[in-house]
């Protein structure tokens, strides 16, 4: 997070400087962020649903899936979310929301027809954690973050190509020319990875937390194993909701080399359920 903020200021500085606006060119851009932020945080679980094409769970429907709900939600000490269900034959699930009040969690269909109670309970206990540990709401201040980066950095580029100097006198508005250019085209990239390895740990830590609500990692550890073996894609899933999910929705993607794994969305489930069964 600090260096988030860190990158956002030194992105505004340089690009400030660089057309003559001074500190205002990032102020600009956070005041957008923000606005968007706004909407993201209070409609972004009716937009993710949505998106899902999720139906509500009923406990005559779906009566598995809400009794281990309710029953997890009580050991967690937490009111019991709202439930959906997404009607595909993938194994998977997401949690979203704002806070424990405002809570969802989601699972599809084949996840629901495949598991064991128990393992199905390990897989409720790991969204909700996402909602104890307020990872919901802790990945949408980090996506707003990484957003309003981006949205610099688009500014400038624009600006680059469209726009003119306020100050075309100045002697070091060059260097600044030349320096913003190159943080335009990697502090995307950077945010991207600082991003992308919060939600990897945010995981791990869902994992921990479920395990200790539950006391029987050995549930989620096998629901893991069950949902790598399943190789169907996701058809409602998109890159911009793949990090929610409790696995990477894009099967048969999974590169083992260290730079690709700098991209994933997930840590490796191997790892996972090493870990839990270490426990």
């Amino acid at each position: 997070m600090l260096v988030f903020i860190c990158v956002i200021i030194g992105l505004g500085y340089v690009f400030g400087h660089a057309f003559g606006y001074g500190d205002s060119f990032i102020g600009i851009a956070a005041l957008i962020a923000g606005i968007s932020s706004f909407v993201s945080f209070y409609f972004s679980d009716t937009i993710v649903l949505a998106m899902s094409g999720a139906r509500p769970a009923t406990r005559t429907r779906d009566f598995d899936f809400f009794t281990t709900a309710e029953n997890v939600s009580i050991a967690s000490g937490l009111p019991i979310p709202k439930l959906y269900v997404i009607v595909d034959v993938a194994m998977n699930a997401f949690a979203t929301g704002r806070d424990p009040q405002h809570a969802s969690i989601c699972v599809t269909s084949g996840l629901l027809e495949k598991l064991e109670r128990r393992e199905l309970e390990g897989v409720v206990a790991h969204e909700l954690s996402h909602v104890k540990n307020y990872d919901i709401r802790f990945m949408a201040i980090v996506a707003v973050l990484a957003g309003t980066i981006a949205f610099a950095s688009d500014m400038f580029m624009r600006n680059v190509w469209w726009g003119r100097n306020r100050d075309d006198d100045r002697n070091d508005s060059g260097i600044f020319m030349i320096v913003g250019i190159v943080l335009a085209i990697l502090s995307p990239l950077i945010a991207t990875l600082i991003q992308l390895a919060i939600s990897r740990k945010r995981e791990y830590l869902a994992d921990a937390t479920g395990a200790l609500v539950t006391r029987y990692p050995e549930g989620l550890a096998r629901a893991l194993q069950k949902i790598s073996q399943d190789k169907t894609v996701m058809r409602s899933a998109t890159n911009a909701t793949a990090h929610l999910f409790i696995a990477n929705p894009f099967k048969g993607k999974e590169l083992r080399s260290w730079f690709a794994g700098l991209f994933d969305t997930h840590p490796p489930i191997t790892d996972r359920i090493r870990i839990l069964r270490s426990m």
